[in-house]
């Protein structure tokens, strides 16, 4: 589905099904370097169960026209306008790693537009180290590969999502290679992590959120250690939901995850 967000074309996967702005809404919003396709399993069953759903393409990533935005400040205020250009009063936001930070913003920004608050793979403050931020600016190819290293609890994961013979970690870097390349912004892996990283209104944003608020989290998740969101989960009150995954928990664990999010929407 292509809308005019800002003056700029947007994309969002709508599941498979039409897009209709009467049924309750689910916004998807990825991570770094990702796009709508990390939500495709969780994205469709909410389609074909009764919900409307946006799983967003953020601006210079892969459909969505640049140039990227670079705070997580001016990516929520986005998600809001994307949600006036769909037609739609108030939505669940779903959001993960950098997008949860994105989903909070949001949620914080325009509390009653937000009926569920769900952040997945998350943590507060999401600091990225020295050394991973020279390296995604100098040598975003190298920067991959580290972080798919650190995004998956094994080499061998069972098969799941989308079936039997998936390898999982190269698929998500494969993803990343085409993201990066998609519109020739060599510094948008730098751009988003220092989005993350400069982020610090998370606090100020929970105590302004008066939707019920779930963290999914990867019990191996070595990017955003589940201890790393308990301050957010209880400044949100928040129920927390484990998985037994790393980061990129929708793929590694793909019906867990969809378990979780079903509960959080419930």
């Amino acid at each position: 589905m292509k809308l005019t967000v800002n003056g700029r074309e947007a994309y969002a996967y709508t599941g498979g099904k039409a897009f209709d702005p009467a049924l309750p809404c689910v916004v998807f919003i990825h991570g770094a370097l990702h796009d709508h396709t990390v939500w495709t399993l969780l994205a469709r069953w909410c389609a074909h169960h009764g919900y409307s759903v946006l799983a967003v393409d953020l601006p210079g990533h892969m459909k969505s026209a640049g140039p990227a935005l670079d705070s997580v400040e001016a990516m929520a205020d986005w998600v809001l306008a994307l949600l006036d250009a769909a037609e739609v009063k108030q939505a669940a936001l779903v959001g993960h790693s950098m997008g949860s930070l994105i989903a909070l913003e949001a949620a914080g920004r325009a509390p009653g537009r937000v009926s569920k608050l769900v952040m997945v793979g998350t943590a507060y403050p999401m600091k990225v180290s020295p050394a991973l931020l020279e390296m995604s600016k100098n040598d975003p190819l190298a920067a991959i590969d580290l972080v798919t290293t650190l995004s998956y609890s094994s080499i061998a994961q069972k098969p799941g999502y989308p079936g039997p013979g998936v390898w999982v970690r190269g698929g998500g870097k494969a993803l990343c290679r085409l993201v990066l390349a998609k519109q020739g912004n060599d510094q948008l892996y730098h751009q988003d992590f220092v989005a993350c990283n400069a982020y610090a209104g998370a606090l100020d944003a929970a105590a302004k959120v008066t939707a019920p608020a779930t963290l999914i989290l990867g019990r191996r998740d070595q990017m955003t250690p589940p201890k790393a969101a308990a301050e957010i989960g209880a400044a949100l009150k928040a129920r927390v939901e484990t998985v037994d995954a790393g980061h990129v928990l929708m793929a590694e664990a793909p019906d867990a995850t969809l378990a979780a999010l079903r509960a959080a929407l419930a």
